[in-house]
C-alpha cells in the first residue's frame, strides 16, 4: 500500500509557491524514509523555477522551487534551492516557470508522461520560431554544450529512491500526482489552449496571447 493516501491531499498553493513546494517535500521525505534507503546512497533532487510571478516570492524568498537530498540514506529537503543539494549528483532542472507550471497539475502514469514530454518539445519548437532564435527560455548551456533543463552535475536516480517516489504511479499515486493534486490554478493559464495534459498549445494561441506567454516565460524579443 503506498505511504500517502491519496484521499488526504488537497491542493495548498500554485506551482512554485511556497506552500506547494513545502507539502510537496513533505510527502516526498515520508515516501523516501518509509523505504529504509541504504546509507550506502548519495543523491539529490533540485528544481527551480525561473521568471516565477512576484506574488510566489513573498517573505524574501531567493527561488521558486524546492529540494531533496540524500546523503548517506538520510533524507531531507525544503523550500528554495540548497547549494549542497545541488552539488550533488541527482536530478537538478532549472527552467521557466510558466513553461510547465499548467502541465504539472495534470494527473498520469508512464504513457501519459511521455505525452506530455511529446507536447511540450511541441510548445518549445512554437515558442522558438516564434522568437526566431535558439535557446529562447534561456536554459543552462551543459558540458556537450547543448542547452539543457538539467544542470550538471547529473546522476542516476537510485533503483530505491525511483520505486520509492513512484509507487502507484500507474494507479494515481506517486510523487508527481501527489504533487499535481497539491497545485491550485494559475491565472495566468484561464484562457489559454490547452491539451488534455493541461499543455499550453502555441498555435492555437491569439497574437495577445503568443506575445504574453513568452513575456512570462521571461524571453525578450
Amino acid at each position: 500500500m503506498p505511504v500517502i493516501d491519496m484521499s488526504t491531499i488537497k491542493p495548498v498553493g500554485e506551482f512554485g509557491s511556497k506552500a506547494w513546494g513545502e507539502a510537496c517535500v513533505e510527502c516526498a521525505i515520508k515516501m523516501l524514509e518509509a523505504a529504509n534507503l541504504p546509507s550506502s546512497i548519495n543523491w539529490a533532487f533540485s528544481e527551480d523555477y525561473t521568471h516565477p510571478p512576484a506574488r510566489l516570492m513573498e517573505g524574501g524568498r531567493m527561488h521558486a522551487g524546492y529540494y531533496l537530498m540524500v546523503k548517506n540514506g538520510v533524507v531531507s529537503g525544503g523550500d528554495g534551492i540548497l547549494e549542497e543539494a545541488r552539488s550533488i549528483p541527482g536530478f537538478h532542472a532549472k527552467l521557466p516557470w510558466a513553461s510547465i507550471c499548467n502541465q504539472s497539475a495534470a494527473l498520469y502514469g508512464r504513457e501519459g508522461g511521455m505525452q506530455r514530454s511529446a507536447e511540450e518539445q511541441v510548445l518549445f519548437d512554437a515558442i522558438e520560431a516564434y522568437v526566431g532564435r535558439e535557446n529562447p527560455l534561456g536554459l543552462e548551456i551543459n558540458k556537450e554544450a547543448k542547452p539543457s533543463l538539467m544542470l550538471d552535475p547529473v546522476g542516476p536516480w537510485p533503483p530505491e529512491v525511483g520505486r520509492a517516489v513512484g509507487e502507484g504511479g500507474e494507479e494515481g499515486n506517486g510523487l508527481h500526482n501527489i504533487a499535481a493534486t497539491l497545485q491550485t490554478d494559475s491565472p495566468e493559464y484561464a484562457d489559454l489552449p490547452v491539451s488534455d495534459l493541461r499543455v499550453p498549445i502555441f498555435a492555437d494561441m491569439t497574437d495577445a496571447q503568443k506575445a504574453e506567454f513568452v513575456r512570462i516565460c521571461g524571453i525578450h524579443m
